[in-house]
């Protein structure tokens, strides 16, 4: 392997340890702090070896566009879900992320990430429809284990869960979401039930 190919990737890797410097809304189920983005990455790529082995989808590729799919927050930052971002911005922000991260690597590692990571954020194949379901599930399962984690701290209603983490999680699992609306129901009852 060429040297000035070696030494590209590993700018690339040591590029990427910023992505554990960007701290993420959802706490820790312990509560001691919040995740970073290299922590929920990794996360994911467990959520998708272990739920996916009842899904047709190749399970592989999933892990594939977990591990590459917040990369683009070291540059653009993290968009939380219950806050209002311009689309339009939030995709300019991450374009040229992409651009600038994946450029690091050799041309054709650099296209074959890019393409990863486009292939996520297009949600048009079963593996890209399935890892968007687990990068909402995830942070739903983090607040129903925490006391309501950013539902709480934001104020979010039971319908707002639904409506901004449903339609993903059901599009890429309709077996999956049938599990997590349990979890939010069962989340919102305690919340609305006084302590005694």
């Amino acid at each position: 392997m060429p040297a000035d190919r070696i030494a590209e990737q590993l700018a690339f890797l040591a590029e990427i340890d910023a992505l554990k410097s960007v701290v993420r809304q959802s706490p820790l189920v312990n509560r001691s702090r919040r995740e970073n983005s290299a922590e929920h990455s990794w996360h994911l790529a467990m959520f998708a070896l272990v739920l996916g082995e009842d899904e047709a989808v190749d399970t592989g590729r999933v892990i594939q566009l977990l591990l590459v799919h917040d990369i683009v927050e070291i540059d653009a930052g993290d968009a939380p879900i219950h806050e209002n971002h311009d689309p339009a911005e939030i995709e300019a922000r991450e374009n040229a992320a992409a651009e600038r991260l994946f450029g690091l690597l050799p041309e054709d590692q650099a296209g074959k990430l890019r393409a990863l990571w486009r292939e996520f954020e297009a949600a048009e194949t079963p593996e890209a429809r399935f890892a968007k379901a687990l990068d909402r599930l995830q942070p739903l399962l983090l607040n129903t284990l925490t006391g309501g984690g950013t539902w709480a701290e934001n104020r979010v209603s039971e319908q707002q869960v639904q409506e901004r983490y449903g339609p993903t999680i059901e599009r890429g699992s309709a077996e999956l979401w049938r599990h997590a609306r349990e979890l939010v129901r069962a989340h919102f009852n305690r919340a609305d039930t006084p302590s005694s």
